[in-house]
């Protein structure tokens, strides 16, 4: 499997190359793209001793300048004061503007990474070689960028292209069970909000939990046509000033999930499944897509083995306000986005507080153990 998936941005345009092998041809990618030859590699601990030495090979084999930088991982370092670590790499390798940062890794290193590019001199080069499936077909792909605040996810952050997203899926050999349901919520995602035809393969399929259980070649096609699918909307609207939007289905509660969870209990996929459940049965009892394909996006989602319930404990007033602090929050409204058919999706600032209330007390959303 091999496939180049344009993002078409104007002078910002780039390309997603999927490919088994491609870590190891890492170099051979960026060459042609003409960046400067000082390159700064951002990895965690784990993804680095797996993967780290094929792309400092492969870059150095290219000619490159290559430093290293290895941040913490997990969900609770995404913050302020571990960026530090990355702009300190970047001062004493002496980074220039013309020089690249490159993320390999999950989508944590991923959007800390392209915070960093973005505002390091004021923004330098990046490329995403996600090593997460969450990474694969979403996170890397788009731009968004940026750390947590403890009252929020990503509420730090910056629009920064990547200058290329490499996808090599053989990675994904030694991606943890979890992280891979934990991405099969996104892909879920881009079935439900664009992708009948994806949301239909997945359905027929016989498991979707873990990595072996997958018929032959869908994996090539959850990655070729999630990435499709978000270089589609990104491409016509490249810093979510309308389309966009509807790639955060499943995303407000979901975050809200998260922060309240201080992201230690749910990761970003789990939460995400959480989100999806609840925005699916907003939109039913507002009348806006029906039960029967409510509960097939709900099959979908038990199939993956991913949370459809609430964290026990956690207080439904809580989620309320901290979706006041969402980032899609405007002119004071939650900005919920819900689905009216398989495949499509809106977005509306018309889901009260008891909705979600209402929603939120039923079942199967709320978890008694």
């Amino acid at each position: 499997m091999e496939s180049i998936i344009p993002v078409n941005l104007g002078s910002s345009s780039y390309n997603i190359a999927i490919g088994a092998g491609h870590l190891d041809r890492l170099g051979e990618f960026i060459t042609p793209l003409k960046l400067g030859k000082k390159i700064l590699l951002v990895s965690n601990p784990e993804i680095f001793n797996y993967y780290g030495e094929p792309a400092r090979i492969s870059l150095e084999k290219a000619g490159f300048d290559v430093a290293i930088c290895i941040l913490p991982a997990g969900e609770e370092y995404k913050t302020p004061e571990t960026l530090q670590k990355i702009y300190d790499a970047a001062l004493n390798h002496r980074l220039e503007r013309s020089s690249t940062m490159v993320a390999l890794g999950g989508g944590i290193i991923g959007d800390m990474t392209g915070f960093a590019a973005a505002t390091w001199l004021r923004g330098i080069h990046v490329v995403q070689v996600p090593t997460s499936l969450l990474a694969m077909v979403d996170a890397s792909i788009g731009g968004k960028t940026g750390v947590n605040h403890p009252q929020g996810k990503n509420l730090i952050g910056a629009f920064h292209q990547p200058k290329l997203v490499l996808i090599d899926p053989d990675v994904l050999q030694t991606l943890p069970e979890r992280e891979f349901r934990a991405g099969m919520a996104e892909v879920i995602k881009y079935g439900v909000i664009w992708d009948e035809e994806l949301f239909v393969k997945l359905e027929q399929s016989q498991g979707l939990d873990q990595i072996q259980f997958l018929e032959p070649g869908l994996l090539s096609e959850i990655l070729i046509r999630s990435c499709q699918s978000k270089a589609d909307v990104v491409s016509q609207d490249e810093k979510e000033s309308g389309l966009r939007a509807i790639l955060n289905y499943g995303h407000t509660i979901g975050h809200a999930v998260e922060s309240l969870t201080g992201y230690t209990v749910v990761i970003h996929g789990e939460a995400v499944a959480i989100g999806m459940v609840a925005a699916s049965q907003i939109a039913v009892k507002l009348g806006l897509w029906d039960e029967h394909s409510d509960q097939r996006q709900l099959s979908i989602i038990e199939k993956a083995g991913l949370p459809t319930r609430l964290p026990l404990g956690l207080k439904i007033d809580d989620i309320l306000e901290s979706l006041q602090t969402d980032k899609k929050v405007k002119a004071g409204k939650v900005r919920f986005v819900l689905p009216t058919r398989i495949g499509e999706a809106i977005v509306t600032d018309q889901v009260t507080s008891e909705v979600i209330h209402q929603v939120l007390e039923s079942a199967p959303v709320r978890c008694l153990a």
